[in-house]
């Protein structure tokens, strides 16, 4: 059986597909998109990120290497997709149409798009929006593809989507507290096995299964557990290592309701917590409390993180600070929950509105040490940052 008939066979069987959300919403998100393309005069828009077709028409999958891309007209939404994709496409993907190519001939598809792109944009000169600096847009596609283009006009309009999805509807905000809730059971759980002398990778186990018992969908990241000095280095994980008498235990998890994720981080300590460590955790709530308060629609995410920096400005030359108080969550996959490029930091001068969606990752790491990190995911209202997770703020001593 070919791919086309293997999409026949599928459409006949699943004639309408399976959604996250009403049908009316991804409606409203398609509009929302099209009036910015009109904004802009774009003929076309070319998406690639797996979380933004996701967002606009359902489609989930758990493979994201492979090169997907979803055109928008004003009039037509078209997935194109290798055809090993074609049957999450037609099963949970609500589009105008499903154009597979042969995903072991790569070769071809830039001649094959480029098809798609001339009928579903109505033109031979068409004006066309896409994001150069998307990683899932693979550089040789979007090379060939303007070549054999050639009257095409490509238009750097990648933060489009970005913007449209910042803003989370009631429906979003309930798959986020779903996660929030799991995410809060796992972290739970994994502190429930924290002692002198488990293995860190145990301290995961314990998190993952609860999370994927709880109802987790496969997660964006995975569970992040690292202990002693290596709490002190960002973006290690677990890899093997004993937790000692003395260590702090730095856990970060996310699980995942229909792509949404509301992630946490939380904090332990093996024994008695130094002095040094209490104040690092002091100044982490301080920082969170701050920045949580400054969040305010209509107010800048700039003056959000400078709230953070007033706060961090005691420990600010002993400790590392990643620099990024909030960055946006909502649907994705992985390898990152990140969604978007919007970030809580001093140098960005865009309006936070109602309703936006941020996870605030505060974690304050002395090299070589130790890290302390607290954090929460948090829903912008008119008066601050409202908390859609509900993370247990205590520094947890563990006499075991």
């Amino acid at each position: 059986m070919d791919y086309l008939t293997y999409r026949e066979k599928l459409q006949s069987h699943f004639p309408e597909p399976v959604l996250a959300f009403k049908p009316d919403e991804y409606e409203a998100r398609l509009a929302s998109v099209r009036q910015r393309m009109a904004e802009a005069q774009l003929d076309l828009l070319l998406l690639t990120e797996a979380s933004e077709l996701c967002y606009l028409t359902g489609y989930t999958t758990f493979e994201v290497s492979v090169q997907c891309v979803l055109l928008v007209a004003f009039d037509r939404t078209v997935l194109f997709v290798p055809a090993i994709e074609m049957g999450p496409a037609v099963y949970l993907s609500r589009v105008d149409d499903v154009i597979g190519y042969p995903w072991q001939a790569p070769e071809t598809v830039a001649s094959d798009l480029a098809v798609q792109v001339r009928r579903t944009a109505g033109s031979t000169t068409p004006r066309i929006g896409f994001n150069p600096w998307a990683g899932s847009f693979r550089p040789g596609l979007l090379s060939a593809l303007k070549n054999t283009l050639d009257a095409a006009t490509f238009i750097d309009f990648g933060a489009l989507i970005d913007r449209v999805r910042l803003v989370k509807s009631s429906a979003e905000l309930a798959y986020l507290a779903e996660s929030a809730a799991i995410t809060n059971a796992g972290l739970n759980a994994a502190t429930a096995v924290i002692k002198a002398g488990v293995v860190d990778h145990e301290i995961a186990r314990a998190g993952a299964s609860s999370m994927l018992g709880a109802g987790s969908e496969f997660m964006s990241m995975q569970p992040i557990v690292t202990t002693g000095a290596r709490s002190g280095i960002i973006h290690t994980n677990h890899a093997g290592y004993e937790v000692a008498r003395g260590d702090v235990v730095f856990t970060e998890f996310g699980a995942v309701r229909k792509r949404y994720t509301a992630p946490m981080m939380r904090t332990a300590v093996v024994g008695e917590a130094s002095a040094e460590i209490r104040e690092f955790h002091a100044v982490c709530l301080e920082v969170l409390a701050a920045v949580m308060s400054a969040a305010r629609a209509g107010s800048t995410f700039a003056s959000a993180a400078r709230a953070g920096e007033l706060a961090l400005a005691p420990i600010v030359d002993r400790a590392f600070f990643s620099g990024v108080f909030g960055y946006p969550v909502g649907a994705s996959f992985p390898p990152s929950w990140v969604a978007g490029s919007m970030f809580i930091t001093t140098d960005n001068p865009a309006i936070l509105e109602q309703d936006m969606v941020f996870h605030l990752p505060i974690c304050l790491r002395k090299p070589g040490e130790f890290g302390v990190g607290f954090s929460e995911t948090v829903r912008i209202t008119a008066t601050g940052a409202e908390r859609i997770t509900k993370n247990t703020l205590s520094l947890r001593e563990v006499f075991l």
